[in-house]
C-alpha cells in the first residue's frame, strides 16, 4: 500500500512508519520538518504546514492516510477535504479524552462526547483538548464519510516517549529506597505500548477497517500495584512502596503521571472490547517497562 503519514517523526508517528515499512508498505511523510528531520531517509518527504500550506499534497494519490497530528477541527477539516479525492481510507488518531464524563466506568464508543461553548477556540488546555479532538473526528467523517478509521487511545507509553507520563515510574522504582505510591494498590490503571498500538493500526489500515475504536489496555484489569511491582522486578531494585491516600495527595496538591484519581475512574476503566475483537493484542508489561 501507499500510505501518507501526516506527521510521522515523533513517538506514535515514528512507530507507525516503522511498522508500515516493516510490513512492506510505501510511506510518504508530510510535515514541517521541524522534528527528527533526518529520520527515515528511505521514504519520500513532503514539506508543508497543515495550518496553511498543503500544496505538496495536491495532484497526488495514496491508498491511505494516517493523521497523527490533528488537534484543531479547522486544520483537520482542510487536510481531510483536500485528501478526500486523493485517498481511499483515512485514519484519525483521536483520544479517550473525547468523553464527557470520567466519573462513568466502562465507557464504550457510544458514550457521550465532551463539548465546548466556543467551537472556534484554538488553544489546547485540559478543558479543550478532548472537545477539540471530538470536533476533529466529526470534521474528518464529514469530509470522508464511510472511509474513516477513528482510533481513541488512552495513555501511549514505551520507547521514545517524549514525556514523563510513564517513564517516571520505571525510572523512579529503579532508584530504590522509599517511594510514594498513590491511592489504593488495587486501583485500575490503563495505557498502551506504542508499538502494540502502531502495529494494530497498520493492520487495520491494511484491512480498510472503518468506525471508532477505543484503544488502550491491557486486556485484563491492571492495578497500580501490578505496575509498580513489575517495575521493581524488572529493575531488581529494593524499592519500598509507601501507599498514600488520595485525600492526602489532594490536600498537598500532589500530581503524579498516568495515575488517575478515583473521582475520574472512568479514564482508567475504558471499554476496549471492540478493539480486542478487531485484533488488538499486547506484549507483556515487563517488556514495556524494560524497553522504556
Amino acid at each position: 500500500m501507499k500510505i501518507l503519514m501526516l506527521g510521522g517523526t515523533v513517538f506514535l508517528g515514528r512507530h507507525l512508519v516503522e511498522s508500515a515499512l516493516a510490513r512492506g508498505h510505501e510511506v510518504t511523510l508530510f510535515n514541517r520538518g521541524q522534528h527528527n528531520a533526518d529520520l527515515f531517509p528511505e521514504v519520500e518527504k513532503l514539506r508543508g504546514d497543515r495550518n496553511g500550506d498543503l500544496s505538496a499534497l495536491q495532484n497526488r494519490h495514496w491508498d491511505a492516510a494516517i493523521d497523527t497530528s490533528g488537534y484543531f477541527p479547522r486544520v483537520v477539516r482542510a487536510s481531510a477535504e483536500l485528501l478526500a479525492a486523493a485517498i481511499d481510507h483515512y485514519t484519525f488518531i483521536s483520544s479517550i479524552s473525547v468523553y464527557a464524563d470520567f466519573t462513568k466506568m466502562n465507557m464504550d464508543e457510544s458514550s457521550p462526547l465532551a463539548t465546548m461553548p466556543d467551537e472556534n477556540v484554538e488553544e489546547i488546555t485540559a478543558e479543550t483538548y478532548g472537545p477539540l479532538k471530538a470536533l476533529c473526528e466529526q470534521a474528518v467523517e464529514q469530509a470522508l464519510a464511510g472511509r474513516v478509521l477513528n482510533v481513541r487511545p488512552g495513555f501511549i507509553v514505551g520507547p521514545m516517549d517524549p514525556t514523563d507520563r510513564f517513564t517516571y515510574w520505571p525510572y523512579r522504582v529503579a532508584q530504590g529506597g522509599e517511594m510514594l505510591a498513590p491511592g489504593r494498590p488495587e486501583q485500575p490503571i490503563q495505557f498502551i505500548d506504542v508499538r502494540d498500538l502502531a502495529s494494530w493500526i497498520v493492520r487495520m489500515v491494511e484491512d480498510r477497517q472503518t468506525g471508532t475504536y477505543n484503544a488502550t489496555g491491557p486486556d485484563y484489569t491492571l492495578t497500580t500495584q501490578d505496575l509498580l511491582e513489575t517495575c521493581r522486578k524488572v529493575s531488581g531494585s529494593n524499592t519500598r512502596f509507601v501507599w498514600v491516600s488520595e485525600a492526602f495527595l489532594n490536600r498537598h496538591e500532589v500530581e503524579l503521571p498516568i495515575w488517575v484519581p478515583e473521582t475520574e475512574a472512568g479514564a482508567a476503566t475504558v471499554n476496549c472490547n471492540r478493539a480486542f475483537e478487531a485484533g488488538l493484542v499486547f506484549r507483556p508489561l515487563s517488556s514495556t517497562v524494560r524497553d522504556t
